[in-house]
């Protein structure tokens, strides 16, 4: 298998280069088919047809899609035939946006999510502690100081219990950790360290670190961090994929900070080892080494594809580092930051898009989503007419100013249905209940044209593309304290969400025209669910359970 196929535009933009295939129907088949579906519930995903009863699969495509007639005459001696299963299919589900080394990692690592208490936080540790060799860092934990009340960890919580072994454990947004005495010690930071532009070492009043550094102030902890072994490294790839699989997500797009993560993802590609396709995006800083390796390589094939940049407007909510307009309301001195100055993340943009490359900015704040909007626009008018398809990540606090002009833009809002489902226990005592009517505002930006694209965050949430439709259209929270919904108004249908995660998926990575819809001549990547859930009661949604799939016609999950 070759490393890479040459794009099929001259030019860098990404657009799709497989022929655009339409409505469901069938293909020439000379030959019988490798599987066929019949009598089955199906949801295509094509808007014009989007249930279908059967279809058929040859080597790693789609060859047939409609009714029991469409698809007998392909069944042949050698045929696999699944006749009437239970529950849906479905396109395979997209996850839009993970970070899926680092997610593989924490899959082994301290699980700190659900401590509820300081003590059961600092027992954990101990606890994980103990099981490794001396010295050894404890990394990940995805912690939630929500959990006890919003009280922010501090490093005394837990020296006693890890006195011979650095500590740096993250928030579960990533956008905080808590680092113990002795890793701030390796990282060099005490009382004199300066502040980092985008940024902060929070302080006791008498200058010490409390051991909790956000955004920028994070990189000189990681700058120490011991780099994984590329064993460790694969088996993290492996294990990443094995839990999305068993999600039914068959395709990623990976919001990697690094070209080390790209350098993983090109062994198991080359070695054909990947299960899971992957969008494999790289930071904005690096436009330059990316337009090269493009121009020397092209976008990638169907299992792994490159073109895509990320970086940082600003913070998270959770971490008080998003940038608003008008200060937290829990904290009147406090608009947040920006992670990346806007003249800088400006320049960046201009340049990397007269490149041909397609920009993925981190934006959670009204102010940066704002500031993005302005950036995006600037960059268009600069540079050459073509199909951008810009991205903002999260797009998770909006005024309706920005609403309007995303769909305007024609920029696609990748967003994270679950963040609604555990930001809303705690989200109004943080910005109020008016901001909170454009928060997640899933409805609104449907309403005003937007293409809207979904994904999970993952580790900051589960890859679970069931969980974000739950979330979606009930906005129900984890606390259950909104059966009705957090901010009903901006819930959505079942088959909207179920296009965000899979057509508009993949869209968003110019690649509608491979994958995301079933329909003959598109990639064999489907899903069957123990239900259909466009049918159920929305609180059934997430009691659903896949039961397989299929990635290029082949069955790599089942759960009979």
């Amino acid at each position: 298998m070759k490393r890479f196929l040459q794009p099929c535009l001259a030019a860098l933009a990404l657009a799709a280069c497989s022929e655009q295939p339409g409505a469901p129907g069938s293909a020439p088949a000379p030959d019988g088919a490798d599987l066929v579906i019949r009598n089955a519930r199906i949801w295509t995903g094509v808007p014009e047809s989007p249930w279908a009863s059967a279809l058929a699969i040859r080597g790693d495509r789609i060859v047939a899609v409609g009714d029991a007639a469409a698809v007998d005459p392909l069944i042949g001696a050698a045929t696999e035939v699944i006749d009437s299963p239970s529950g849906m299919v479905l396109p395979g589900f997209i996850d839009s946006h993970v970070h899926l080394l680092s997610s593989g990692f924490e899959l082994s690592s301290i699980q700190l999510r659900d401590a509820r208490t300081p003590a059961e936080f600092a027992r954990r540790i101990g606890e994980f502690a103990a099981t490794l060799a001396p010295g050894q860092w404890i990394e990940g934990g995805s912690w939630d100081h929500q959990n006890w009340g919003g009280e922010l960890p501090r490093r005394e919580w837990i020296d006693a219990v890890t006195p011979d072994r650095p500590v740096f454990v993250t928030r579960l947004d990533g956008h905080m950790a808590l680092a113990n005495s002795r890793a701030l010690e390796l990282a060099g930071i005490d009382r004199d360290t300066p502040d980092v532009e985008g940024g902060e070492i929070v302080r006791d009043p008498d200058g010490e670190p409390t051991g909790i550094l956000k955004d920028n102030a994070m990189e000189r902890v990681q700058q120490v961090l011991p780099e994984p072994t590329a064993a460790q490294q694969d088996q993290a790839l492996e294990q990443a994929m094995d839990y999305l699989l068993a999600q039914g997500v068959t395709t990623v797009h990976t919001m990697g900070y690094d070209w080390s993560e790209r350098e993983v993802l090109r062994r198991a590609h080359d070695a054909g080892r990947l299960r899971t396709r992957i969008y494999a995006v790289v930071p904005i800083a690096d436009w330059q080494r990316l337009a090269a390796e493009v121009q020397a390589h092209g976008l990638g094939d169907d299992w792994l594809r490159i073109g895509g940049l990320k970086g940082f407007m600003d913070g998270s909510l959770g971490s008080h580092t998003a940038a608003f307009f008008e200060p937290f309301t829990d904290a009147p001195d406090d608009r947040g930051l920006f992670v990346t100055p806007p003249e800088q993340m400006r320049a960046w943009a201009i340049a990397a898009d007269a490149a041909g490359l397609q920009l993925l900015i981190h934006a959670i704040g009204d102010r940066a989503n704002a500031e993005l909007l302005d950036i995006f626009n600037a960059a268009a008018e600069r540079n050459s007419p073509r199909d951008r398809r810009f991205r903002i990540e999260h797009a998770q606090h909006l005024r309706p100013t920005e609403i309007r002009r995303m769909a305007e833009l024609g920029v696609i809002p990748s967003m994270q249905p679950y963040h609604a489902a555990d930001d809303g226990r705690w989200a109004d005592s943080v910005i109020g209940p008016e901001r909170s009517r454009y928060t997640y505002a899933f409805r609104s930006l449907l309403d005003a044209g937007a293409t809207l694209a979904f994904g999970s965050d993952w580790s900051v949430a589960p890859a679970s593309p069931v969980l974000g439709i739950h979330a979606s259209v009930t906005r129900q929270t984890l606390d259950g304290a909104h059966p009705q919904g957090w901010v009903p108004e901006q819930k959505i249908g079942v088959e909207e969400a179920l296009a965000a995660y899979t057509r508009n998926g993949a869209y968003a990575s110019f690649e509608e025209g491979r994958k995301g819809r079933l329909a003959p001549g598109l990639l064999a990547d489907l899903v069957i669910l123990d239900r259909d859930i466009t049918s159920v009661p929305t609180g059934q949604i997430r009691d659903t359970r896949v039961l397989r799939t299929l990635v290029g016609g082949k069955t790599l999950y089942r759960n009979d």
